[in-house]
């Protein structure tokens, strides 16, 4: 990448809630001598949130204030300005395309918050390989969806690997614990959007569990037993009574895409699910299909024109004194593929646990993890473009330097080898 470009990072969207939350993080955690800017429509909003950020580290330099409309005229100039672009300009199937093209285009890595899978499939097919082609590094879904589950899997995969030499066959994720204030405007409107927006068809595609893979699915991927699809619930070991996840077919597709892009490294086989944690099976029934009839009356316009009556207005959400004892744990089981070795035929394949815990507000999670891979990208470039190969990618790519970071900022991922 050109190393002249007048900025590090532009974040586009910070008066919005989640981008708020990002460049509060920003400001307060990455370094002073960051060149960066704010990008949206509105003058009068981007100078106000100049002002807000200015309160909370006087010491670091205000970032410049670039307005943009959300087209390809101006979009792309703006790309040719920036290393990498933040995205947190959300419904992203409504908004955030020419974003997409203009990255793509001019070779400049990106990150963003979506959870919006029907729409994450068209720009793969139309933008990945000019992407690729150009060096740039797009990852979407950097957020509370999918990056936890996406890193908690790869997380696990490096121990079976660096542990017991082999591929992983499989990883069973699972939400054990989340304690949250409630979800934002810009999340309840990009649910009703995506319904609004994209076709039945579309949306249909995206039920697929292999649908944002770059290789076919293996061949030996177990189906679930009858009683499990028929109810949504099942018992794992070591993870308990689970049942169906709102987040999880989102989750699901991104973890099958960072397999299938480095499937040197996952194996060839491996396969991922991804579930919730319930008290006992009548809760996870009852959840289960709560879940399918609320996703089933979306359908319906009018559902969506009441439902919008009730919401969150988009760039609101939860106060952050509501949001104090929110926390979420992720707890994941990985079974290793031990299928070519000799003890496999008198012993069961080996198994790693994994945990991940986050002590705070879910779309603080989000902004911090945005910044965060921003600062991998940045500094990590030829490694980063190394292993993602380029493209339409997903964090898993930013592997342990992500970790890394995290860390640093309360974000804990813990793994190990059972011995039993």
């Amino acid at each position: 990448m050109d190393s002249q470009r007048e900025y590090d990072i532009i974040l586009l969207g910070p008066t919005g809630y989640t981008g708020r939350f990002c460049a509060q993080h920003i400001v307060k955690h990455l370094p002073t001598n960051l060149k960066w800017a704010l990008g949206g429509r509105s003058q009068p909003k981007l100078e106000q949130a100049v002002k807000d950020l200015k309160a909370l580290n006087s010491d670091r330099r205000d970032p410049d204030i670039l307005t943009v409309q959300l087209n390809r005229e101006e979009l792309g100039p703006l790309a040719q300005k920036t290393k990498i672009i933040i995205n947190c300009v959300g419904p992203y199937c409504l908004h955030s395309t020419p974003v997409i093209e203009a990255c793509a285009s001019n070779g400049t890595h990106y990150v963003d918050a979506t959870g919006e899978t029907p729409w994450l499939k068209i720009i793969i097919e139309k933008y990945h390989d000019t992407a690729k082609s150009n060096g740039a590094v797009i990852i979407p879904s950097v957020g509370i969806e999918s990056a936890p589950a996406d890193m908690l899997t790869w997380a696990l995969v490096k121990r079976i690997r660096e542990d017991l030499a082999c591929d992983t066959r499989e990883v069973v994720s699972a939400i054990h614990e989340i304690k949250s204030s409630g979800a934002s405007g810009g999340t309840l409107s990009t649910i009703l959007t995506v319904f609004d927006t994209l076709s039945f068809a579309d949306i249909a595609k995206s039920a697929d569990p292999f649908a944002l893979a770059a290789s076919p699915a293996p061949s030996n991927v177990p189906s679930e037993p009858l009683l499990a699809r028929l109810s949504g619930v099942r018992y794992v070991r070591d993870l308990g009574a689970l049942t169906t996840s709102p987040s999880g077919l989102a989750d699901i597709n991104i973890v099958h895409r960072s397999s299938s892009l480095m499937p040197e490294f996952y194996g060839p086989s491996f396969h991922f699910r991804q579930f919730l944690r319930v008290r006992n099976a009548l809760v996870g029934v009852l959840f289960h299909y709560a879940f399918l009839i609320s996703i089933s009356l979306l359908i319906f316009s009018p559902v969506r024109a009441l439902v919008r009556k009730y919401v969150y207005s988009p760039g609101t959400g939860p106060r952050e004194e509501d949001s104090v004892n929110d926390q979420v744990e992720y707890r994941a089981v990985a079974t290793a593929d031990q299928a070519s070795t000799s003890s496999s035929s008198s012993s069961s394949p080996k198994r790693a646990f994994g945990k991940l815990r986050y002590q705070g507000g879910m779309y603080e999670f989000t902004g911090l993890s945005l910044a965060e891979a921003a600062m991998v990208i940045l500094e990590n470039e030829e490694k980063v473009k190394r292993v993602s190969r380029g493209g339409i990618v997903t964090s898993a790519v930013l592997g342990q330097e992500l970790l890394d970071r995290w860390e640093k900022v309360g974000c804990r991922v813990e793994t190990q080898i059972f011995e039993h």
